[in-house]
């Protein structure tokens, strides 16, 4: 497995394979802010948007790439408020069902936080939906 940050550039080519991860993880209930039913249409303008995003330094995508397939992704959102220099949150962190259980997800999180060490961020947020198999895996690395 080989984790990759795209760029704004580097993120085209996969905009269709980060649109099946999504779909993929509404349709098998992650709590990501969508809803069923979630149409290529929507996906992709959702995977534009970030697109756009991270043309910004505060915006930073990862994905994991297993077997030459994407696996999973995860964004961190860097803090530019003046009192929120310390934090960035954790988002979407997104495991397409075919690869889970294969520590894709801890290895997307471990990732995102040497961004975020790397962005002088100490302090890392994130939210989950109670119950939510995520959240084993949040309490599991230390999350509270």
């Amino acid at each position: 497995m080989k984790i990759h940050r795209l760029t704004s550039q580097t993120i085209l080519p996969e905009l269709p394979k980060l649109s099946a991860v999504l779909q993929d993880a509404v349709t098998h209930g992650a709590s990501v802010g969508f809803l069923l039913p979630l149409s290529n249409k929507e996906a992709l303008a959702y995977w534009q948007d970030v697109a756009k995003a991270i043309e910004d330094p505060g915006r930073v995508l990862l994905i994991a790439k297993a077997d030459n397939e994407l696996a999973g992704t995860v964004q961190l959102d860097i803090s530019a408020r003046a009192n929120g220099s310390h934090r960035a949150e954790v988002a979407k962190l997104m495991v397409h069902t075919s690869f889970r259980k294969q520590g894709i997800a801890q290895t997307l999180i471990n990732a995102i936080e040497v961004e975020a060490r790397s962005a002088g961020r100490t302090t890392l947020i994130l939210d989950t939906l109670e119950g939510d198999p995520s959240e084993a895996l949040y309490t599991k690395l230390g999350y509270v």
